[in-house]
């Protein structure tokens, strides 16, 4: 994507994720993370309220990625500089190794799903979480319109429990991103939207945030990003 996505966006995502968890509001037993690419740095904050994270990726290369990562392979992505990066925005003096040793710790699993079976992910049974975190517009790249992206939003909320919480964060009003050249559709939605499918869906909000964005860029159109947690009825 364009430079804001992989930076700018990338430290917003964490100071989201990080003040949210610091405030210890929200623990549990599991956390079920999906997200488009091998990212892990958003769950620097949620390894010390959940007993297992578990990753759900669209791919065989994402999987293959993030092992990489949580076994401490050659050739695996350094995160450590987000983390650093973040924290010391944050004025927070954690030291971000023994955060990286904790969270390859919490995360169980990390598998593969298929939106086209009816258990998405086929023979591994998972637990249901107590926090869903849909992040990176997952949804918004992997549905071919609003009508499937609600389809797609169904099933993924069925691994939530009642009274869990959701955390989604996502691109508002953007129709296509660019990488190497390629052009990749992703669904067209607003903030009007986005609340009444978590509203027909079952969930409460208790906080959205938009944040207008502040970078152009003809690598990917988006205007804004929105941040939200609700619970699940």
């Amino acid at each position: 994507m364009c430079v804001e996505t992989i930076t700018q966006l990338s430290l917003k995502v964490f100071f989201f994720f990080f003040f949210f968890f610091a405030a210890g509001d929200f623990k549990g037993d599991v956390l079920i993370d999906i997200s488009i690419g091998p990212i892990i740095h958003h769950l620097y904050s949620a390894q010390g309220c959940f007993k297992d994270i578990i990753l759900l990726k669209p791919t065989d290369h994402c999987i293959v990625e993030v092992k990489k990562w949580t076994g401490k392979r050659t050739g695996a992505f350094d995160w450590s500089h987000t983390y650093t990066v973040g924290t010391e925005m944050a004025e927070n003096s954690v030291h971000g190794e023994d955060k990286e040793i904790g969270l390859r710790e919490a995360i169980t699993h990390v598998v593969k799903f298929d939106l086209d079976q009816e258990n998405l992910t086929g023979p591994v049974v998972l637990p249901q979480a107590d926090c869903l975190v849909l992040l990176t517009s997952i949804l918004e790249t992997i549905s071919k319109d609003l009508e499937d992206f609600v389809r797609n939003f169904r099933k993924f909320s069925k691994l939530l429990k009642p009274g869990g919480h959701l955390l989604y964060y996502g691109f508002l009003n953007g129709t296509f991103y660019m990488v190497g050249g390629d052009k990749f559709h992703v669904v067209k939605y607003n903030e009007s939207n986005l609340r009444s499918i978590l509203s027909n869906e079952g969930f409460i909000i208790s906080h959205l945030e938009v944040s207008q964005r502040m970078a152009e860029s003809d690598l990917c159109d988006f205007d804004s990003t929105v941040f939200c947690i609700a619970c699940k009825e």
